[in-house]
C-alpha cells in the first residue's frame, strides 16, 4: 500500500467512524440545488510522506497528476489568478466574467516584498533562501493576506508552506485550513509533493519529508457513500515519479517535466457533486 493510499484511507475512516457532524444551517457551502452542504469532520489532521522513499500518488482511483501539477504551476510559477491561464476548469465556479478569482493564490505569490537583499515575491524569496540561506528557519510563504481577503473569490484553503533543509534534503509543511477529502485531498498531496521535488532539484537538494497539516478535514454528506466504497478498495504499489534532470530553473518546469511510471490504479469514480 502506498503512503498516499494509507493516509487517505486512514483519515477518511477516522472521519467516518469518529468525526463530528456539522449540520448547522449557517454553513457557507451549498449544493447546486441550493441545499446546505453538511460535513462530517475531524479537526487537526497530520499526515507525513517521505518523498525520499516514494511519491504519494493515490492508487485506489486515478488522479490526473499532470493537471494537478498544472494548477500548482499556475499559482507558484505563473503567479496567475485568472482561470484562462489554467488548463483545467476546477476554478471556474469561483471566477468572474473575466476569469479572475480576485486577489487570491497566484496574485499573492506575485506581490513583491522588501528585504535587506532587495525586492522579492514569495516564490523567488524561497528559491533565493534555499540556495543562499539553507540553514534558515524562516523559509516560508503565506497566502492568507487579511488586507486582501475581501477581494478574494475564495479564501485560500492551502495557505502556507514552510520549507526546511535537513541533512541535504528539502522538507516542507503544508498548512491547510480546510480540506474536502474526496474532491481535493489526493490532488493537493500530489501537487505539493511535486512542488517539493521541483524546488529541491533546482536548489541542489534531495527530496525529504512532506508534512500535510489540515485544520478541518471533512467529508461532505453527499460524498459519504462514495468515500465508503472507495476506502474498501485494494490499493496498488506506489508508482515511480521522477523529474527531467535537465531542468535547473523553476520557471522552466512544465507538467511534462514529470515522468510517471508503473501507475496502476483502480477505476474512476465518475462525476460527483462539488459544494460551492
Amino acid at each position: 500500500m502506498s503512503s498516499a493510499d494509507r493516509a487517505f484511507i486512514d483519515t477518511c475512516r477516522d472521519i467516518l467512524d469518529n468525526g463530528s457532524w456539522v449540520r448547522d444551517e449557517r454553513v457557507r457551502p451549498h449544493w447546486e440545488d441550493g441545499e446546505p452542504a453538511y460535513t462530517k469532520k475531524k479537526f487537526g489532521v497530520v499526515n507525513r510522506y517521505d518523498l525520499s522513499k516514494e511519491f504519494p500518488l493515490l492508487t485506489i482511483r486515478p488522479i490526473a497528476f499532470k493537471k494537478a501539477v498544472d494548477e500548482i504551476l499556475w499559482i507558484w510559477q505563473k503567479k496567475s489568478n485568472n482561470v484562462h491561464d489554467l488548463g483545467s476548469h476546477i476554478w471556474d465556479a469561483w471566477a468572474d466574467e473575466t476569469g479572475s478569482i480576485g486577489k487570491a493564490y497566484g496574485y499573492q505569490m506575485g506581490v513583491k516584498h522588501k528585504y535587506k537583499e532587495g525586492e522579492f515575491d514569495m516564490v523567488d524569496r524561497v528559491l533565493y533562501d534555499l540556495k543562499n540561506n539553507p540553514c534558515s528557519r524562516r523559509i516560508m510563504t503565506n497566502l492568507y493576506n487579511f488586507a486582501d481577503l475581501h477581494e478574494m473569490a475564495l479564501y485560500p484553503c492551502a495557505y502556507s508552506m514552510t520549507f526546511n533543509v535537513t541533512d541535504g534534503r528539502l522538507c516542507a509543511i503544508l498548512n491547510q485550513r480546510s480540506q474536502d477529502m474526496l474532491a481535493a485531498n489526493a490532488w493537493n498531496v500530489a501537487q505539493y509533493a511535486a512542488l517539493v521535488l521541483m524546488f529541491a532539484q533546482v536548489s541542489g537538494l534531495q527530496p525529504g519529508e512532506f508534512v500535510h497539516v489540515i485544520a478541518d478535514a471533512h467529508i461532505y454528506d453527499r460524498h459519504v457513500p462514495i468515500v465508503e466504497e472507495l476506502i474498501k478498495r485494494e490499493p496498488f504499489p506506489a508508482p515511480k515519479v521522477t523529474l527531467d534532470p535537465s531542468v535547473t530553473d523553476f520557471y522552466d518546469f512544465t507538467p511534462d517535466s514529470f515522468i510517471v511510471e508503473d501507475y496502476q490504479h483502480g477505476e474512476g469514480i465518475g462525476k460527483f457533486p462539488v459544494a460551492v
